[in-house]
C-alpha cells in the first residue's frame, strides 16, 4: 500500500506543477495585451518633426495627424496664427474632437472641453492639452 500512496503523491505533484504552468501561461496571455496598451512606446526619435502644408488648414479649422506615435492636431484660429496640440485628453487619454461651430475641443468620453489654445474649459480634465512648437518653412508648417 505504501507504493500506491507514493504513486498518488507523485501524480498530485505532477498535476500541481502542470496546472501551475498552465496558469502562468494563461496569466501571461491575458496580461501582455494590457501591458502593451499601457506601456509607452519607444519610438527612438522617429517622427521628431512633422510637415503639414499650410493649405491643408483653413482658418478656424483643424487638421489631425500623428506626432511621435500619438494623435495631434494643428489649428489656425486666425489667419497666419497656428497652434499645434496633443489630441489626447489629459483626463483618461481619449482622443478629443474639434467642434467647428464652437471653436473648441470636446472629449467624447467624459465631456471635457478645451479651448483652441488647449486650456481646460470644463469637465474632469486636470490640466491643459500639451502644446508643440510650430515653425513656418516656405509653404509648410513644421511641428516639433
Amino acid at each position: 500500500m505504501d507504493e500506491a500512496s507514493e504513486s498518488n503523491q507523485q501524480r498530485r505533484t505532477f498535476l500541481g506543477i502542470l496546472l501551475g504552468g498552465v496558469g502562468v501561461i494563461l496569466a501571461g496571455v491575458f496580461t501582455w495585451p494590457i501591458f502593451r496598451f499601457l506601456a509607452p512606446r519607444d519610438l527612438g526619435g522617429a517622427g521628431a518633426q512633422v510637415r503639414v502644408g499650410k493649405s491643408e488648414i483653413k482658418v478656424g479649422g483643424a487638421h489631425f495627424f500623428s506626432f511621435q506615435g500619438r494623435p495631434a492636431v494643428l489649428l489656425q484660429p486666425s489667419a497666419g496664427d497656428y497652434v499645434a496640440l496633443s489630441a489626447v485628453c489629459t483626463h483618461l487619454g481619449c482622443i478629443v474632437k474639434w467642434v467647428d461651430g464652437k471653436g473648441e475641443f470636446l472629449c467624447p468620453c467624459h465631456g471635457g472641453r478645451f479651448s483652441a489654445e488647449g486650456k481646460v474649459l470644463g469637465g474632469p480634465p486636470p490640466k491643459a492639452l500639451e502644446t508643440y512648437t510650430v515653425t513656418l518653412d516656405a509653404n509648410d508648417l513644421v511641428v516639433g
